[in-house]
């Protein structure tokens, strides 16, 4: 089951999986009530959440805390 975006964190670390596309992603700051500033732990780039949102959420969307 997937985590509301108001339920994120920052310093925390978070799967997400959309459209097929999966991401490790760390939460740098909260920017809105439901936008943050992340960064790819794949690629090391910073972007804000609400980019990977911009067309919506897929059938297969999913946002897990990694412990």
């Amino acid at each position: 089951m997937a985590i509301a975006l108001d339920n994120l964190r920052v310093g925390r670390v978070y799967y997400l999986t959309n459209y097929g596309e999966n991401r490790h992603l760390e939460v740098l700051e909260r920017i809105g009530r439901e936008n943050f500033q992340v960064k790819d732990l794949d690629t090391l780039e910073i972007y804000e959440l609400d980019e990977l949102l911009r067309w919506g959420i897929g059938k297969d969307y999913d946002l897990d805390e990694v412990r």
